[in-house]
Order: structure tokens, then C-alpha cells, then sequence
């Protein structure tokens, strides 16, 4: 009986030697626990563009705002709204004020002032018709400074055509034709290309295309925001008629495509 005791011992012994040395050989699945990862996949990485969208997540419901706030931090002032009432009869246009960033985005900044919506009003989108900021984002102001393109491969174009009255900017006039007949790049690579390029500036007939120009009171711009994801390509003549003392931005918009 001992005998017999003792062989299965042995045989059990190499049986489990046998499939330790068989996990051994093969691949070790496990995540690294410090480092980073090659193989990992890359969704929420930090890339040149931000923080990538990452596409299996449903996009959350927007909540559209009316084309011209009359309450609220983020609302133009009732003189705001009366000097441009005849224009704003018109359905595809605006009137609406960005804050600076760098004084109300408290998740980024972590200011003491702060508006109590994702990107603190430093953002809005054209197609949206929101403040809140997100992955249909069409421009935001930082620093001085209005840019467009934020995440992903999304990007964009502006130019400040001058003290232009906006109601005289359409899709006829010579200036909007640059932006208006641009052909929007839609992979991966080649929406990056462009980024990069329009992030340096392309000057075209005498005027400058970038993605981002300063802030000026009285100018005029046109803009032409391509999101990728969840897809809008939007063509907007904007004009920042003035300043307010916490650095405000009031803009009156009209979108042209």
C-alpha cells in the first residue's frame, strides 16, 4: 500500500511540474505594473491633439441653448441684444459671450471664479448651439487668444477679414471663397497634416489662415471647424463687438454653410 501511495505522489508531482513548466513557455498576459504598455490599446492617451475621443462611448444628449441667452453668466447684456435685434431675426444667427478660460475653467486652472459648465464658457459650438464643452466644440478663447480644434484629429481654420459689417459677409463675397471651397480632410493622417500645418499658418492671396489669431474688438472672422467625430463641418462669419470688464467676449455670429 505504501508502495503504491508513494507512486501516485510522484506521478502527481510531475503532472503539475509538467503544466507549470507548459504556463511558463507561454505568453504572460498580465498588464505591466509600471511603465508603459506598447501593446496596450491607445484610447485616453495623450497625443499632439489632446485627449483622444474615445468611440465606443456613446456621445451624451446635447442640450442646445437658444441662439441668443437671456439669463445667466454666459448672456449677452440687454443693450447687447437690443443693438442687434434686426439682425438676430434671421435663424442662423447668434449672439453669445465667451469668458477667458484661464479665469473660469476651474477644472483646468483651478481658479476661484468659476461657471458652473464643462470648460467654464470659454467654449461654444455653432452647430451645437452650446457652451459646454465637448467633442463638438467649435472655438474657445484663452489667453487673448481664439483658436479652434481640440481633441482627436479635429481641426480647423480662421481668418480676420477686419472691420467688415457682418451682414455683408455671404458665401458670394470674394473673401469667404478660401474657406468656402476648402475640400475637409477626414482621415486620420491627413487631418493631423493639416492641423499641423494650419497650427504654424498658410497665407493665401495676402491673408492668413490659422487656427488660431488673436482676440481683436470690431474685427470680423470667418471660421470653418471640421469635427470629425461625431461629424459637423461648419463655415461661421463671427464679430467681436466688444470686451467686457471680467474679459468677456460678446460675439455676433452668422453661419454661412
Amino acid at each position: 500500500m505504501r508502495i503504491l501511495i508513494a507512486v501516485a505522489v510522484v506521478a502527481m508531482s510531475l503532472c503539475l511540474g509538467s503544466i507549470n513548466v507548459s504556463l511558463g513557455q507561454g505568453q504572460d498576459m498580465r498588464l505591466p505594473t509600471g511603465g508603459t504598455c506598447n501593446d496596450c490599446p491607445s484610447v485616453g492617451r495623450l497625443g499632439d491633439f489632446g485627449p483622444r475621443v474615445d468611440l465606443s462611448i456613446s456621445r451624451p444628449p446635447v442640450r442646445h441653448e437658444p441662439r441668443v441667452l437671456s439669463s445667466g453668466p454666459l448672456s449677452p447684456s440687454p443693450a447687447d441684444r437690443d443693438a442687434f435685434r434686426d439682425f438676430l431675426r434671421n435663424g442662423n444667427t447668434g449672439l453669445m459671450r465667451l469668458m477667458p478660460r484661464e479665469i473660469y475653467d476651474s477644472e483646468t486652472y483651478h481658479t476661484k471664479r468659476f461657471i458652473n459648465i464643462r470648460g467654464g464658457g470659454a467654449y461654444y459650438s455653432f452647430a451645437d448651439l452650446t457652451h459646454a464643452f465637448g467633442d463638438g466644440s467649435d472655438i474657445q478663447l484663452e489667453r487673448d487668444t481664439l483658436s479652434v480644434g481640440f481633441a482627436g484629429f479635429d481641426y480647423g481654420i480662421l481668418t480676420n477679414i477686419g472691420d467688415v459689417p457682418l451682414a455683408e459677409v455671404t458665401l458670394k463675397d470674394p473673401r469667404t471663397s478660401v474657406l468656402a471651397n476648402y475640400k475637409a480632410r477626414k482621415t486620420e493622417s491627413k487631418a493631423r497634416a493639416e492641423y499641423r500645418r494650419f497650427g504654424q499658418g498658410v497665407t493665401i492671396d495676402g491673408a492668413l489662415y490659422q487656427g488660431h489669431l488673436p482676440l481683436v474688438v470690431n474685427a470680423t472672422y470667418l471660421l470653418r471647424s471640421i469635427i470629425i467625430q461625431p461629424g459637423s463641418d461648419v463655415l461661421v462669419a463671427f464679430r467681436v463687438v466688444r470686451r467686457d470688464s471680467d474679459g468677456s467676449a460678446i460675439i455676433l455670429w452668422k453661419r454661412l454653410k
